[in-house]
């Protein structure tokens, strides 16, 4: 996998079984497309700017050109062992996406629609069964997943596909010899990039400008993209941070020389790479907290994992284009206020890094509007006007807590708040969340919206709070159930117990 690509979705269980033998050890605002600071941005930019990439406009791009295949024979799925749930279980392709659906017998009328997470640029599209399988089927709850029709990082095909499944939910079951009525309501959930899905698909934008239209009454966004394309400046700022720190400052963007510096880069920030800082390492994980939310539980014992440290490594040296699912750069680190202590008042040194690093401008219009049916980047404007419930992990380096802040204020600036609970989870990598977790947060969403009472969450912006040493454990869940990988506790018993 090429520098510039994000994980796939398989790199929560990656992580978590390299932790085991590992046991010493797995954004900004300014562009036309960007519309909340990033978290820790405190003050305006300095008048500093370099030339971004520009590929050629228009409506073609790399993406399109791409081939995607799906193995019909990979879609069937058995029953769930251990259950006594009766259900009917369905499979097939659906405009060049595969799908799986199930039913239980004693259906109670509610449709959960899961959106999957990245999968690279991986030709081979997969399905993926919903984590909460099992307590959906043991209480009444069909659920239905889309591989989507193509690989990517594309959040416009996860919409379009999960809702035109949604859709012919009814057909598909009266094909299969099963006449259903219509669902009485409809959830989506989704995790890391199907978080993004899931978020965007309850947008008003969304609504009014998708092919498909799905009303969904209610939505649950785990170590979700909530941020949109800010993910992408915080990727890009803390390659420049990096650098800028280790003494071999970028001088233009896309970096192209950085493959050969990467090593030297790393020499100077580490002693032993990640679990052993320089004193310059020690002003890089200052300035990533800071770029990720601030000071909080796990943030800094995550930042010593070699698995979790890799993975935003690995998504270095890209050109803004999110492997030509844009055709122009779209990110924008103008107004990132880099911090290299935990003392918010600017330094001398730290005056001289915002006023020399290179910052990088997005192209005009590098998302825009398009004449017909989604952006290709789906915006999470805060615009929305049903149940959202979402969980984010305090140690995620690779689809970071700030994005949570960034949602939270796009809500508050739109009047959409009020529908908006947000959990923090104590665990360190990304989307390694429990069964009981993700459950709970479900059941948060459903019961809001069927009774109407608001479920408690975390604040994600005061600053006291997200530093106390007990932030996030209200909700953190860290007993393994049925259908959780013993892996995931392991992770978590690196990290600090609540208090």
């Amino acid at each position: 996998m090429n520098k510039s690509s994000l994980l796939p979705r398989s790199f929560t269980h990656v992580m978590a079984k390299a932790v085991v033998p590992a046991a010493l050890l797995l954004a900004g605002c300014g562009g036309s497309d960007n519309d909340a600071p990033a978290a820790g941005n405190t003050s305006p930019p300095p008048a500093a700017s370099a030339p971004a990439a520009n590929p050629p406009s228009g409506d073609t791009r790399l993406h399109d050109s791409l081939v995607f295949t799906l193995d019909p024979a990979s879609l069937p799925f058995g029953p769930l062992a251990g259950t006594t749930a009766e259900t009917d279980r369905w499979s097939g392709v659906l405009n060049g996406s595969g799908y799986r659906i199930e039913v239980p017998r004693n259906w109670n009328g509610h449709l959960v629609m899961y959106a999957h997470g990245y999968e690279g640029t991986d030709p081979g599209l997969k399905v993926s069964d919903i984590p909460i399988r099992r307590y959906l089927i043991e209480n009444g709850y069909a659920w239905a997943a889309s591989s989507f029709s193509k690989n990517g990082y594309d959040a416009q095909a996860g919409i379009e596909d999960t809702n035109a499944l949604a859709l012919a939910f009814t057909t598909i079951a009266a094909q299969n010899n099963r006449p259903l009525a219509a669902p009485r309501n409809m959830y989506i959930v989704g995790a890391s990039m199907g978080g993004h899905v899931a978020a965007a698909a309850v947008e008003r934008e969304t609504m009014a400008t998708a092919r498909n239209k799905v009303a969904y009454n209610g939505a649950v966004a785990m170590c979700g993209v909530v941020g949109d394309t800010e993910l992408f400046n915080y990727a890009t700022a803390y390659q420049l941070a990096a650098q800028y720190i280790a003494g071999q400052p970028a001088t233009s963007y896309p970096v192209a020389d950085f493959d050969s510096k990467e090593e030297d880069i790393k020499k100077e920030l580490w002693v032993l790479y990640p679990s052993i800082l320089t004193d310059k390492g020690r002003q890089l994980r200052s300035a990533f907290v800071n770029l990720t939310g601030g000071p909080r539980p796990i943030a800094e014992d995550s930042f010593r994992l070699k698995p979790l440290q890799e993975g935003v490594w690995r998504r270095f040296n890209n050109d803004g284009t999110l492997d030509g699912v844009l055709n122009r750069n779209v990110v924008d680190t103008r107004s990132f206020v880099y911090q290299l202590d935990d003392d918010p008042a600017q330094s001398v040194a730290e005056q001289a890094m915002n006023a020399n690093i290179l910052r990088v401008t997005p192209a005009p219009d590098a998302n825009p509007p398009r004449a017909v049916g989604l952006r290709w980047v789906p915006k999470v404007n805060g615009q929305f006007d049903v149940p959202v419930v979402t969980l984010h992990g305090l140690g995620d380096l690779f689809v970071p807590f700030s994005m949570e802040q960034i949602y939270k204020r796009r809500a508050q600036a739109n009047g959409s708040d009020q529908w908006l609970v947000q959990r923090a989870i104590r665990a360190p990598g990304h989307c390694d969340f429990t069964v009981a977790e993700q459950v709970e947060a479900f059941q948060a969403m459903a019961t809001w919206h069927q009774t109407g009472v608001k479920p408690a969450g975390d604040d994600v912006l005061t600053p006291a709070v997200v530093a106390n040493p007990a932030y996030g454990c209200t909700f953190t869940r860290n007993n393994a159930g049925q259908d959780d990988s013993t892996a995931i506790d392991v992770s978590r018993r690196l990290m600090p117990s609540c208090p």
